[in-house]
């Protein structure tokens, strides 16, 4: 990968590379940074194939320090300073990973054993750094890149470790789409999700440019500002953000030349709007597994709207296989819904450190005509339609998208098992009102009742927020549930299992904080309760409830500035939510927003 940066920077030194709010490196000044990074690393004891952290938030520091640990041979970790502690030393022991590039202010999220290494105080020294023989292993097809985490069943993350062969045939000169020099690509994904594969590396390895969204992950205000200032011409969104995009923001598209979807079922109706009023743009939809690297498959279109209620996810890309089987490992016929196999350059090593979960999910090819050739078991359902594309069906198993990322709710059971007071536990997906999906658990104590007379509400109130609060400590924000009710028992079916369809659904999930809820104390702080209420399915809301503690997200915070606007008739600065985060606060600058109207008042239009 780093290669193809470094033949950019020889070819054009000068060409625009990495920005970052206002300030542009070129390929060179970027490939001298990544090397004085890589004179760091090295001196600090970093050898080729060793795996190296990385916790940034996003920042042109962030793409020097990706390519930085490429260029010692190593590979990276890519942590998600949003993640708690917890899970970054369960992460970094998972890599057995020695050293950590961090940004100040970070470390301590980190173990305190842990090796870091500022990235900031990695300069280039005396005569710049040419390009012209990048260091890196013999092997440096088949070597390791990087190592990104999914869900497990059994409540251990597995990492997947994907090869520089891997992302090469995905990106480098692709046959699934055209990249031109003076295309501007968006990097707004979190680093430690696979998208930014694609976000990073398809600008940099093509000679492209590559903008990094300023601002926190939840900055969805943001994207618009960005793609019209800095001309973005390729924009990959994930499908919860496409579909709200396009619903609520589709002037931001008008300059745009093609959109990638993909992480969960892209809505055909979302994108016959796309296409119906941008008919000159590019779109695809794009299906793959972290496991195969970032895309498998994609559905590029022209013009060539989506037929049904499904959008395909199209055709295998270059360097990958694709075979759609029965259980017994045979071909089935076009129309005939099977599991879909995936091989090819894209196949991952495998799952780092963990020998017993690779041979389950990365397996022998029945129909290879060499020996070791494998095929990854995707889980995933889908049919062969008459022209030959896929079409995504469902899935075999009970793995679940939450917010792009693949999430088994076995892993999150795992946990809630794990702790003295819980007996059973059960985890599904449910709609989040967004186009996406979000978990609800279901949990029944050890010791006597639930939210029965034997051990009342409040006590599995309590129970059900202390729960949520501990597995907030340990696991991913995509990972904690909605809600964790609690129940005397779970209901099984003919054989004995836990029944996950017939567990109640949940409309408004009762507040799981562990402070009690402060009420409203105008009318303009009931006002918004109330919103706040409806927007997040929650029930009370405390005017000093944090907006993304009770489950918030920057979807669920796009449409609550929405509503807000719309039934206050005044625009409230998306900063007043993520920095203020409570009614409070918002009260406070509403009532400055509504004094500044004419004839201001502090009461919001509708309030007696």
């Amino acid at each position: 990968m780093h290669t193809y940066v470094a033949a950019q920077a020889a070819a054009r030194p000068t060409a625009p590379a990495v920005t970052y709010g206002d300030a542009t490196l070129s390929y060179g000044d970027l490939w001298s940074r990544a090397g004085a990074v890589a004179d760091t690393l090295r001196a600090r004891g970093v050898v080729p194939h060793a795996v190296v952290g990385v916790l940034h938030r996003r920042s042109a520091d962030l793409i020097v320090a990706l390519l930085g640990i490429l260029r010692t041979g190593a590979a990276y970790l890519a942590l998600d300073p949003e993640d708690p502690p917890a899970r970054h030393a369960e992460l970094l022991a998972a890599a057995r990973t020695g050293h950590v590039l961090v940004q100040a202010g970070l470390g301590a999220l980190l173990p305190p054993e842990q090796v870091t290494i500022d990235v900031a105080s990695c300069r280039p020294q005396g005569a710049a750094d040419r390009p012209t023989a990048p260091a890196a292993p013999p092997e440096a097809p088949d070597a390791l890149a990087y190592v990104s985490f999914t869900s497990g069943s059994t409540g251990r993350p597995k990492g997947v470790g994907v090869p520089h062969r891997a992302v090469s045939r995905l990106l480098r000169g692709p046959d699934w789409m055209e990249i031109r020099p003076d295309d501007v690509f968006l990097e707004l994904s979190p680093v430690a999700f696979d998208a930014s594969t694609i976000e990073i590396w398809a600008p940099l390895m093509n000679g492209a440019r590559l903008v990094v969204l300023p601002g926190p992950p939840t900055a969805v205000e943001r994207i618009r500002p960005a793609v019209e200032r800095e001309g973005v011409t390729v924009l990959l969104l994930p499908t919860g953000l496409f579909n709200h995009l396009v619903a609520e923001e589709p002037g931001l598209f008008k300059n745009v030349r093609h959109v990638l979807t993909g992480g969960e079922t892209a809505s055909a109706a979302h994108v016959r709007r796309l296409l119906t009023d941008f008919p000159a743009l590019t779109f695809t939809n794009g299906y793959g597994p972290t496991e195969n690297t970032s895309f498998t498959t994609c559905w590029t279109t022209a013009g060539v709207l989506p037929e049904g209620p499904r959008v395909p996810i199209g055709s295998p890309v270059r360097g990958t296989r694709v075979v759609v089987l029965d259980p017994a490992l045979r071909p089935v016929p076009p129309g005939v819904v099977g599991e879909l196999y995936t091989g090819g350059e894209g196949l991952a090593h495998g799952y780092v450190g963990q020998p017993a979960a690779t041979a389950e999910r990365f397996v022998a090819d029945p129909f290879a005509t060499r020996p070791g050739r494998r095929l990854y078991r995707t889980g995933d359902l889908v049919r062969r339609l008459a022209d030959g594309t896929l079409e995504f069906v469902g899935r075999a198993d009970h793995q679940v998208k939450v917010h792009g990322f693949r999430v088994e709710p076995a892993h999150v059971e795992a946990h809630l098992i794990g702790r003295p007071e819980v007996k059973e536990a059960a985890v599904v997906a449910q709609p989040d009102g967004t186009g996406g999906q979000r978990l609800l658990a279901y949990v029944v104590p050890r010791h006597g009742g639930s939210g029965t007379a034997s051990a009342g509400r409040d006590e599995a109130a309590g129970l059900g927020a202390r729960l949520r609060e501990e597995l907030a400590a340990e696991l991913p924000p995509h990972m904690v549930p909605w809600a964790v009710m609690v129940r005397d028992d779970l209901p099984l079916n003919r054989n004995g299992k836990v029944d996950r369809r017939a567990l109640p659904p949940l409309v408004r999930s009762p507040r799981a904080l562990p402070a009690g809820p402060v009420p409203p104390r105008t009318s303009l702080e009931a006002r918004l309760a109330a919103i706040w209420s409806e927007v997040l399915d929650v029930e009370p809301v405390g005017v000093e409830d944090d907006f993304f503690a009770l489950g918030g997200h920057s979807l669920l915070a796009a449409r609550l500035l929405g509503v807000l606007e719309r039934q206050l008739s005044v625009s409230v600065p998306a900063r007043e939510l993520y920095e203020g985060r409570t009614i409070a606060h918002l009260a406070r600058a509403l009532s400055d927003a509504l004094d500044a109207l004419p004839g201001g008042t502090t009461a919001p239009p509708g309030t007696p």
